[in-house]
């Protein structure tokens, strides 16, 4: 499932700087403003790896649970 992020670069010296406005924690930098999307990009995939790994850890033991899509 795809989806959007806005993603924000700045430049800093010789470097690129980017960043998630959605996603807190979701930061990278890079030589090329290239590598620095490609990294972002990285980034976004292990931050949402992670958190659902850690929701599906923690509501492993729970009575009951439900699980959906939404959509906003």
């Amino acid at each position: 499932m795809a989806r959007q992020f806005t993603a924000t670069f700045e430049r800093a010296g010789e470097w690129w700087i980017g960043y998630v406005e959605e996603l807190p924690g979701a930061n990278t930098q890079g030589r090329t403003l290239e590598e620095a999307r490609e990294n972002l990009r990285e980034a976004i995939r292990l931050i949402l790896e992670t958190q659902r790994e850690i929701i599906q850890q923690e509501v492993k033991d729970a009575k009951q649970v439900v699980r959906e899509s939404i959509t906003v």
